[in-house]
């Protein structure tokens, strides 16, 4: 296995896909066109790719001076626990270390807030605050 990560990657509509199946982000994957924009117009993305397959994917959306929002970050399935989600966020992390705020929502399980813990990230309770969402599931 050959890992490579490409930043600022432009991605094949069938790649992304075949990626967000994967690990079950179907909200995603069964709106492709609405997928397809919203990678192609994120502030940064990296894709890790084994060969010519996508394997992994970050993508940042903010103002890059003051907050970034991670949106997404996967890895296939068969390549996890193999350093790539980690890759992934530490490259991002160290690109915008300038900025203050870097901010993400994942899902409540242990396994996702070891991950993000492992990589000095709190959660906004930990630090006092509180986060607000609002989910429009017709969009």
């Amino acid at each position: 296995m050959n890992i490579k990560y490409k930043e600022n990657g432009t991605f094949e509509l069938k790649q992304l896909i075949e990626l967000y199946k994967n690990v079950g982000w179907t909200v995603y994957s069964d709106k492709p066109d609405k997928l397809f924009k919203a990678v192609k117009n994120s502030l940064f993305n990296i894709g890790a790719f084994d060969g010519e397959e996508l394997i992994g994917l970050i993508r940042v959306v903010g103002d890059d001076a003051s907050i970034i929002y991670i949106q997404d970050i996967l890895v296939k399935e068969e390549y996890q626990r193999q350093g790539i989600g980690n890759y992934l966020l530490q490259s991002v992390l160290d690109k915008y270390k300038h900025i203050r705020q870097i901010v993400l929502m994942t899902d409540n399980t242990e396994k996702t807030k070891a991950f993000y813990k492992k990589s000095g990230m709190s959660t906004s309770c930990e630090l006092e605050g509180i986060a607000f969402v609002k989910y429009n599931f017709e969009a």
